[in-house]
Parts: C-alpha cells; sequence; structure tokens
C-alpha cells in the first residue's frame, strides 16, 4: 500500500516515540507506559491507513467531471457566487470521514490557479453548512474548454490542514492528484450552466475515477 508524502514526517515522528517509550517502559518495567506505547501503536497503524494513496483511473472522455475527493455527497445546492464566477452555480458538497481517502484529484482538466484564495475561519463539523460558511478553506479556480470550474477545500473539526500543490497558471489533468486534507473534511465543486450534474445527495464517490458531472450537450463542441 503507497503512503502519501504527507503522511511519513507524522509516522516518523510516531516511531521515534514508540521506540522511545516503549524502550524505557520495558527496562523499568512500568506498565502505564506500556499501555501508552501500545495506544500510540494502534494510532501508527491508523495512519498510514489515513494516508493511503491508492492508484486511481479517471474515465475516458474529456467531457466528465470527476469527484476530488472520496466520500459521500452531503448535498447538491444552488447558489449565488459573487468573486470568481459572479453568476448562479451548482455547487456539490462532498464530506470525507476519517475512513475515507483523503488525497484530493483535479475535477477537470485545464488551467489551474486563476483563482487561488485562502480563507481563515473555524473548525466546525465538516458535514454540516456551518462548516461550508465558517471553516478555513482554500478556493481553486480553473479555466477548462468549457468554461469555469472550481472546487474548495475545507477543513473539519480534526482536519487543521490544508495541502495543495496547485500554481498559478498551472496546467492540469483530470484526476491528477493535487493536494489533501489532513483528518475529516469538506470538499465542494462549483459547475455553471456548461455542465450537467449526475450526482445527487447521498451517493458515495472516489477521487479521480466517479463521474459527478458532464459537459452539456448544447456545450460539447465549442
Amino acid at each position: 500500500m503507497r503512503i502519501h508524502r504527507e503522511g511519513w514526517a507524522t509516522l516518523a515522528g510516531l516511531a521515534v516515540f514508540i521506540m522511545a517509550t516503549g524502550g524505557f517502559a520495558w527496562y523499568f518495567q512500568l506498565t502505564p507506559l506500556l499501555v501508552l506505547t501500545a495506544i500510540v501503536m494502534v494510532l501508527f497503524v491508523f495512519v498510514i491507513y489515513f494516508f493511503r494513496d491508492p492508484e486511481r483511473r479517471p474515465p475516458e472522455g474529456l467531457q466528465y467531471v470527476v469527484s476530488p475527493a472520496d466520500g459521500k455527497v452531503v448535498d447538491v445546492v444552488d447558489i449565488n457566487e459573487k468573486e470568481f464566477f459572479k453568476e448562479s452555480v451548482t455547487r456539490i458538497s462532498i464530506f470525507l470521514s476519517l475512513f475515507d481517502v483523503h488525497v484530493n484529484c483535479s475535477p477537470l482538466c485545464g488551467q489551474s490557479g486563476t483563482s487561488l484564495k485562502c480563507k481563515r475561519g473555524n473548525f466546525y463539523p465538516a458535514q454540516t453548512e456551518r462548516a461550508a460558511k465558517c471553516n478555513v478553506s482554500l478556493f481553486t479556480g480553473l479555466e477548462t474548454e468549457y468554461g469555469k470550474l472550481a472546487f474548495r477545500q475545507i477543513t473539519g473539526m480534526l482536519a487543521r490542514r490544508i495541502v495543495n500543490y496547485l500554481k498559478h497558471d498551472q496546467r492540469v489533468d483530470t484526476g491528477q492528484k493535487i493536494g489533501i486534507i489532513k483528518f475529516g473534511s469538506r470538499v465542494e465543486v462549483y459547475l455553471t450552466d456548461a455542465f450537467e450534474c449526475r450526482v445527487q445527495e447521498g451517493d458515495r464517490v472516489r477521487a479521480g475515477e466517479s463521474i459527478i458531472a458532464a459537459v452539456a450537450d448544447r456545450n460539447h463542441a465549442r
């Protein structure tokens, strides 16, 4: 199982802690410290599981928008986005639990980083609407062949760090891995009427593979 590079520092720290406390506890026969070491060993295994980085294969066809994250679709709503789109768009919100893969992918090919905006905020539970409005987030806009598209990485109650490798005016492919959110989070995708939504609330999706929207027939050949 491949581990995402963002997990190696955490695993190294836990490994050092386990070796130090385990050796100290065994030498001095300290039962409470042995118990603590065992607990941290369980945590070490969980971190390996959390930072897993499986291979994903995007569907064939440039007209498909794929999910940027593993998780559950918690809402599909129309909103008025005033900064990047300046019009009404469809927002697809995906909640990632602690047990989902947290590696994020680009939903569509295009020119990334045309709008990279970090917002400071709080750490409310990621599955709530309050999190969408108030939590720390990073908004990324894409200029695609079919017009604008965007996604937003949002922290959760436990997630405290968003990692995004994209730069301004960088070309990305559909399903390309672009970052990770650490420990429980939310990802949103914003679609104009150039795209037709293919998911609904309650659906389970996989990053880089599940089709969540497609280019509308009238825009298929621009």
